[in-house]
């Protein structure tokens, strides 16, 4: 299990994947900048798999993931619109490891079954998969369908100044998740490339594009990941 990765009791048990395309986990922490990564390489014709936009695509008003959550919690996590009250729940969970852990365990399978469905019908050379806790999170079991891991790397203090500006949560409650995310040596250490987001977006590109024409390159292992 990784650092601060939260068990998930029962285990889950995950079913066989392949794929024919490398994937490339892309991750780090909040107000990293992984959009402007995801972004570009989107302009490039890569097919870009975001775990958040799925864990949205699951949650749907009427989804069989939403049901089991409001059977399990109770019908205070929907709105009157009927769709899942994301303030209410990260509040709660925040608060409560239990109910993290539960949420986790009704959400994490099926967050896992959409994005390998994805991955398999991308039609790209390679494939980016965008996930901000891929390394946090190893009993959801992301990081295992990657092939190579790409971090975007900023200091600390560039994240927490960056985030409080885009997101409506105080610095407090910025720096309280950055504390709840690996710390940014421990991600680095588990990368296979890194980039650096502390300047402009022309210095951002520039290193992208000398990974693209790697990842071009890759050869897929023939394996069966669980």
């Amino acid at each position: 299990m990784q650092p601060n990765a939260l068990p998930i009791t029962p285990a889950q048990a995950f079913q066989p994947f392949y794929s024919n395309k490398p994937v490339i986990g892309l991750t780090g922490g909040i107000g990293s900048g992984k959009t402007a990564v995801s972004d570009w390489f989107a302009t490039q014709g890569i097919t870009i798999v975001d775990a958040d936009v799925v864990a949205h695509q699951i949650m749907q008003p009427g989804s069989r993931t939403l049901d089991k959550l409001v059977k399990t919690l109770g019908s205070w996590v929907i709105d009157s619109a009927g769709y899942m009250d994301r303030a209410a729940v990260r509040e709660h969970v925040f608060k409560n490891n239990k109910a993290l852990l539960t949420l986790e365990a009704i959400t994490h399978p099926a967050i896992r079954q959409e994005i390998k469905a994805q991955l398999a019908a991308a039609a790209s050379v390679y494939v980016i998969l965008s996930a901000p806790l891929l390394l946090e999170s190893a009993e959801a079991g992301l990081v295992s369908l990657c092939d190579r891991i790409l971090v975007v790397d900023v200091p600390e203090a560039l994240q927490l100044e960056r985030a409080s500006r885009r997101d409506t949560q105080s610095r407090d409650n910025i720096a309280a998740i950055m504390a709840n995310q690996l710390s940014r040596v421990a991600r680095n250490q588990q990368a296979d490339d890194i980039v650096s987001n502390a300047s402009d977006l022309a210095s951002l590109y520039a290193q992208l594009q000398p990974l693209h024409e790697r990842y071009l390159m890759l050869e897929k292992s023939f394996e069966v990941r669980r």
